[in-house]
């Protein structure tokens, strides 16, 4: 089955940018629906964007719009989060997600990697 393991998070500075990525194995990302979540302790997992299956199209969450980019390379089995202009609030724990059914529109996706920590703070 898929297995995502997530690298990239860190500290940067308020304005910063950051890269993660998340590296599939098991089967191919080309086959599910992808895309990332965050978690601030004490709150839910919130939605941060997504690649849908059905049609390719990305979805991001009204504060990830101009801010955040979701990217895939196939040839290396990997999605990308690409955050820039980061804010103090987007510190949380960021898990990338797949589900061979389209989860874009609000359903739980199935796999989930560990998620990285990222540190907005100056």
């Amino acid at each position: 089955h898929l297995q995502l393991v997530e690298s990239g998070g860190g500290l940067v500075q308020p304005g910063g940018s950051l890269r993660l990525s998340c590296a599939g194995s098991g089967s191919t990302l080309d086959d599910y629906a992808i895309g990332w979540f965050r978690q601030v302790p004490g709150k839910g997992r919130e939605r941060v964007s997504c690649i849908s299956i059905s049609d390719g199209r990305t979805y991001y969450s009204d504060f990830a719009k101009g801010r955040f980019t979701i990217s895939k390379d196939s040839s290396k089995n990997t999605m990308y989060l690409q955050m820039s202009s980061l804010e103090p609030e987007d510190t949380a724990v960021y898990y990338c997600a797949a589900d061979y059914l389209d989860y874009c529109s609000g359903d739980v996706p199935r796999y989930w990697g560990q998620g990285t920590q990222v540190t907005v703070s100056s």
